[in-house]
Order: C-alpha cells, then structure tokens, then sequence
C-alpha cells in the first residue's frame, strides 16, 4: 500500500490543479465523450479515498457517529455522546514479553513515527461495514524495535480498563471479562497491512474510533482491532482473547473473514455498508486475499474462519 497525499478535502471527490488541466485540453482538442471518459478514469485514481476497489470512504460524520465500543455502551449511535470523560493524557505503551529490548513507548513517541494513509475496508462480524481512510504505521516497525525472541510465536495485546471514565465496563456489561484483550500470530502481526492506527481522514483519531492508538488489521473481523492500546507483549502460547472468553461459538480466535462461515448470531455472506440500503457480497478475506491466504495454507478455514 502506497501512502496518500494528506492535501485533500475530507469527503467526496474534487478537482486537482490536474484534473482542470486534462479537462482544458479535453476542450481544446474537443475530444467529446471519450475525453470525458479519460476524465472519469483520471478522477478515480486521483481520489485518495477511494480503496483498491472503487468504493468510496465512508463519511466522516459516520465514522464518528456508529462506533461499535462496549467499553462505552451496546447503541452504536451512542458511544460518541459518552466518550467525553476518557483521558487521552497522559498515555504509555508498554511493549515486552518475549523480547529483547521491552521498552515503555510515551505517546508522543508514536505520534512522532512517520505515518502513511491507507484506506482500509473495515467488516464486522455483526454483518456491517465501512471504507476508512486510516493514518498511522506499520505494527511491525514497533515490534521490530523490541527485537521479538525466537520463542515468540504469537503477539497479545491489552486494552484500557478505567470503569470510572469508560461506562461500559460497569453495570450489566461489567460482568464481561474486562480488560479488553486480543492477538495475532506474529507473522500477522508483522504482515504490512497491519497497521497502528493513529488518526483517520487527515485528523487524530477521536475518542470513540479508539484513540489514542489502536490496531487495524484489515483482512479480519473488525473485533481483532481493538482500540485504545495500553500493552503489547510477545507470547509463545495462542493468548485467550476477551471475546473469545466471552461467547466463543461467535468469535474465534483467527477471525478472518469468510463469508462461507456462519456464525451462530450473524450470517456472514453479503454486508450492509453504513450509509447504504443494499447489502453487498462480501468477499473473502474481506478483498485481501491476494496479499494474506498465504499465512494461513493448509488450515481449516472454516474452523477457524
């Protein structure tokens, strides 16, 4: 994935210095309908927002506004009335495990990273999904940092617990096996697509998109990409994660997406994409197949989906 250019108007399309220029000497040549057709083509791989295919980001507004964090609430349409309490400052990472060099990351050195923007395809289990341009940088170049030992085979990560400021995580969802944990296998782990996510649409992240740092793994369900990191350590064993504690017959540990695998709650083949009416296919993988079914030859996928 390429980064993208940060000098972009927020939503929709627009017309670069470049685009007027192909449409002025469209005119001038008076090509008619095939320059109008050259235009399209140009404007469509001139939009940073659009992903590798053709769908365009989901709205700013709704990616604010339908957040799926238990830490703050079940309503999705809720949680960004109910952030407002969360501290963001100060905040550490603390990286260790089976490493070499563990070490305890200040925020502002994240922030300082050189970051990228990608525009990820995001599927949740639930049958909903969203196009979001992410700005952040690759999980492996901060694993790399620590030097991963050879007995480490799987990475864990650990979310924020603070019940006085995240609602969710008291009353009835209280009873959930808080804090909120997750894990890759390291080779997913230090995959390219794996990204730290740190803002979305050219601004740091909000509160309730997981702010200040959170873990955006495209290919899988959006569960595995848990928000507000606090801790990351290299494992040997396959780590217990929070869902799968909670209702394991709906949410395995791999969590890659297939639409040939149903869960027991959610049918898993076709999508609705936040701000549309029609359900759309959803394809394997969640379109990354090309660049991930490799790791995982030989499995059961539809153990494992």
């Amino acid at each position: 994935m390429k980064p993208l250019s940060r000098s972009i108007t927020p939503e929709g399309l627009y017309l670069t210095r470049r685009e007027l220029l192909l449409g002025s000497a469209a005119m001038l040549l008076g090509l008619g309908a095939a320059s109008s057709h050259a235009h399209q083509r140009s404007q469509k791989l001139i939009d940073p927002y659009v992903d590798e295919l053709g769908s365009h980001a989901t709205s700013l507004r709704r990616i604010l506004r339908y957040n799926n964090y238990y830490e703050f609430g079940q309503d999705k349409e809720k949680v960004f009335k109910k952030v407002g309490k969360l501290q963001l400052r100060p905040w550490i990472v603390r990286v260790g495990g089976l490493c070499h060099k563990p070490r305890t990351f200040a925020l502002e050195e994240l922030l300082a990273q050189p970051t990228e923007e990608r525009v990820y395809r995001h599927r949740c289990v639930e049958g909903w999904s969203m196009v979001i341009p992410w700005e952040g940088f690759p999980l492996r170049r901060l694993l790399e940092q620590v030097e991963p030992m050879g007995s480490a085979r799987f990475v864990r990560f650990r979310a924020l617990q603070r019940p006085k400021q995240m609602p969710g995580q008291r009353g009835l969802l209280g009873k959930l096996p808080w804090p909120y944990t997750e894990g890759l296998r390291l080779d997913e782990a230090m995959h390219d697509l794996t990204l730290l996510a740190t803002g979305l649409y050219g601004r740091p992240l909000a509160a309730q998109n997981g702010a200040p740092l959170r873990l955006v793994v495209p290919w899988k369900y959006g569960y595995k990409s848990l928000k507000a990191i606090v801790r990351i350590d290299l494992v040997e064993q396959l780590p217990t994660t929070f869902w799968v504690k909670a209702s394991p017959k709906n949410y395995g540990f791999y969590a890659n997406v297939n639409p040939d695998v149903s869960t027991p709650r959610w049918a898993q083949k076709s999508e609705r994409r936040v701000g549309e009416y029609k359900r759309r296919p959803t394809l394997p993988f969640n379109g990354y197949a090309e660049q991930v079914a490799g790791l995982y030859a030989g499995m059961d996928l539809k153990r494992w989906f």
